[in-house]
């Protein structure tokens, strides 16, 4: 998976969001009170095999499925305040659903070899358990052909797809020799290879960061799962599948990503009819290491896009209050720069730039640079000429 050699609460959430027969009403993504500590609730589904697979729930709305990725541990996971920051400002506006791969954190054991199609028993016995018609996507990382493969044969159930960090063919990530090195490290000597992924994951991650997710891995599954999944990553193609997918795609990739080169992002959205890309700045491939704020903007913007129709000219009334220097940190911010990086730009000191965007926040109405970016995002979309 590197470039180089180094990689029944469910049924209550329904009737709430439902009525009987009826779809939820798409809404416009507006700001809402984001819960720092979002609560997770971890319950058990099983596969017709009868293998068991812990799947989690936080937040409030209509249901964003986010498949699992190589390996995880949704308890352990959730301890890491990165992890739940990520997560707080989509739980704010969606009913998170995650789960843990078989063979991995809080799941049983899966009987024999895991492959795409296993991934997509796996995803749609989770969609299943928890009645859920049609909902939206997220694909991170090796997830991203799993969801991406979910939507084009399912296009009734996929509401928008969202994939980050993600890739059509995985002998594409790196060389077959590499990619067979990173293996056999793994299988080797567990503790290097999950030093040398976090490394290669968390590249701007403190050590303290990277010991941890490199004790994350481990936790989540042994030796033997984590070799054989881990040449799973570099197995997966969906190349043929894509251009069945009708959902409305979002592709995410960061331009300098040293787990999963930019090229194969640019390639899958390519190959996705009518997907939008959106490069963005940084070298780590978790989503909620880095500029997590750019990440999480764009994501909330394509999931609630303002109603189509005639588009008035861009609303007036927070906007109209911020100045044109503001206006100008409000766009820096949605491209995922950091204040520092925002100073420089501009000419400016630190401070300042902290300055302007703590008086954005005020005049929007916003806690996080999270939503600036969405809010951002939502007045480009409204200034646009209808196509």
């Amino acid at each position: 998976m590197v470039q180089r050699t180094g990689a029944g609460v469910a049924r209550r959430l329904w009737a709430r969001h439902h009525d009987a027969g009826a779809r939820p009403r798409p809404q416009a993504w507006r700001p809402a009170l984001v819960d720092p500590e979002p609560r997770q609730q971890i319950r058990f589904c099983t596969t017709p095999a009868g293998v068991r697979v812990a799947y989690a729930t936080a937040g409030r709305g209509p249901a964003l499925l986010v498949p699992a990725a190589w390996i995880g541990h949704l308890e352990l996971a959730w301890q890491d305040p990165a992890v739940r920051a990520f997560y707080a400002p989509l739980a704010a506006h969606r009913t998170v659903v995650r789960y843990d791969k078989p063979d991995c954190g809080l799941s049983d054991p899966w009987p024999g070899r895991q492959t795409l199609e296993t991934d997509l028993e796996v995803l749609q016995v989770v969609a299943d358990e928890l009645r859920l018609d049609r909902f939206d996507l997220l694909g991170i990382s090796m997830a991203a052909p799993v969801a991406a493969a979910f939507a084009a044969r399912h296009p009734d159930r996929v509401g928008r797809l969202v994939l980050y960090g993600g890739y059509a063919n995985g002998r594409r990530v790196a060389s077959a020799e590499v990619a067979a090195a990173m293996v056999d490290l793994v299988q080797a000597h567990w503790g290097l290879g999950s030093d040398v992924l976090a490394d290669v994951f968390l590249p701007d991650g403190s050590a303290e960061a990277r010991a941890q997710f490199a004790r994350l891995q481990r936790d989540s599954a042994p030796t033997e799962v984590a070799a054989r999944l881990l040449a799973q990553c570099y197995e997966l193609e969906v190349e043929g599948l894509l251009d069945q997918i009708a959902a409305p795609t979002l592709v995410l990739h960061r331009r300098d990503d040293r787990a999963i080169p930019y090229r194969l992002g640019r390639d899958l959205a390519a190959r996705i009819p009518g997907a939008r890309l959106v490069s963005l700045a940084g070298r780590s491939h978790l989503p909620y290491a880095g500029d997590a704020a750019a990440v999480v903007g764009a994501i909330l913007a394509f999931l609630d896009p303002p109603a189509r129709g005639p588009r008035p000219a861009p609303p007036a009334g927070p906007a109209d209050s911020l100045t044109a220097r503001q206006l100008q940190v409000a766009a820096l911010v949605a491209e995922g720069l950091t204040n520092r990086q925002i100073a420089e730009r501009l000419g400016i000191q630190e401070r300042s730039a902290e300055g302007h965007l703590e008086r954005i926040r005020q005049r929007l109405g916003v806690s996080s640079r999270a939503q600036v970016a969405a809010w951002w995002a939502r007045r480009a979309d409204a200034s646009e000429v209808p196509g």
